[in-house]
């Protein structure tokens, strides 16, 4: 007797309720854009911000964000077995107590600029896990205990990985439901920059060595034996037959489970016609299986920064995303898409509250210009 297929419903709820932007908002976003006091143009990407926010909310001007929020979403990945990572499976759970504590530095990035940070558990380890087992403040959502080596195995279920997408998505709708208007993407998971190399691989149909780096920051060795480690992963998916036409199920190949809660996140977000902003690399591939579910959900995102993880960029151009930052980070737990969040709320409030030439009486000398 074959199992029942994995139940789906919640991500076609979810791709059902996303709907493509309407051109006409962007166009009268535009249009205000190139009224106000300013020469047009000159805030650059600040003006594509504050049209693409617009048609997302379809008000010109939309809403200025008030209450961000960041999820930090935690696994741990049976990959880590292969030696790519010079860092234990405990320091994910170390590193889960430094977020509880407000220790870490998307903590203090957080408060710095008023992001309300949660940490939600889907994936780790029981080492990891055992470290954290008594804390408080743990959005505690574990799918599995970590992943299987994606090198030997699939790295989940599809019907885990359906779980893990219905558990972020949750957690952004709760989010939501609490008031806040703008969520970011975080992540915490020794070894994670592995399978988001070989999710985008896979994805994009590239060569590993192109989208495969450094994490924590590994020498030339590790580097070289790591791009290998991804090389074979890819394969075997490939050879179990897992092909890019099916995201769910090079997520399930490939993803961490933090991966497929991410992309559960940001699908809600699109839903719920809200931006996300994208940290790094684990994000930038999630957000690659997001857009293939689902392509309206593109609409939602913004690249918070230009992560030196190749993937990220790689991941980022295949979304047509312009990242917003680019400070040579590398970190992860959401501290790039945390540093974004002023200047996505900039934005907003540039085409809100800045007079137009007629208003202000100010002389618009492009006025009738070609």
């Amino acid at each position: 007797m074959s199992p029942e297929p994995p139940d789906t419903a919640v991500l076609d709820a979810l791709t059902a309720r996303i709907e493509a932007t309407d051109p006409t908002v962007a166009q009268a976003a535009r249009e205000h854009q190139d009224r106000l006091t300013k020469p047009r143009g000159s805030l650059g990407q600040l003006e594509d911000v504050s049209v693409r926010l617009a048609a997302l909310a379809a008000a010109v001007p939309a809403p200025v964000p008030a209450a961000p929020a960041v999820a930090v979403f935690v696994g741990d990945h049976g990959v880590h077995a292969q030696g790519v990572s010079p860092w234990p499976r405990e320091v994910t759970g170390q590193m889960v107590a430094n977020f509880l504590a407000g220790g870490a530095v998307v903590n203090a990035l957080a408060r710095q600029v008023g992001v309300t940070v949660r940490v939600v558990d889907v994936g780790m380890s029981p080492e990891a896990a055992a470290v954290v087992a008594e804390l408080p403040g743990l959005d505690r959502r574990s799918v599995r205990a970590g992943t299987a080596d994606i090198t030997v195995e699939p790295a989940m279920s599809r019907a885990e990985a359906l779980r893990a997408i219905a558990a972020g998505a949750a957690v952004a709708e709760g989010l939501l439901a609490d008031g806040h208007d703008l969520l970011v993407t975080g992540d915490m998971g020794i070894a994670n920059t592995t399978p988001s190399a070989a999710l985008v691989a896979a994805l994009l149909g590239a060569d590993p060595a192109a989208v495969t780096g450094r994490g924590t920051g590994i020498d030339d060795a590790a580097l070289a034996h790591k791009v290998e480690v991804v090389s074979r992963a890819v394969g075997r998916a490939a050879a179990d037959g897992v092909t890019a036409d099916d995201p769910l199920g090079v997520l399930a190949a490939l993803g961490g489970v933090e991966h497929a809660a991410t992309v559960g996140y940001v699908l809600a977000a699109a839903a719920a016609r809200v931006p996300v902003v994208l940290d790094g690399v684990i994000a930038c591939s999630s957000a690659l299986v997001a857009a293939r579910l689902a392509p309206a959900a593109r609409a939602a995102m913004f690249a918070g920064h230009r992560s030196v993880e190749p993937g990220a960029s790689a991941a980022l151009a295949a979304l047509d995303l312009v990242p917003l930052l680019d400070l040579g980070m590398r970190l992860g737990e959401g501290s790039g898409g945390v540093l974004a969040v002023p200047v996505i709320q900039a934005a907003a409030r540039v085409l809100a509250e800045v007079a137009t030439f007629d208003g202000a009486g100010v002389t618009d000398k492009t006025a009738g210009e070609e």
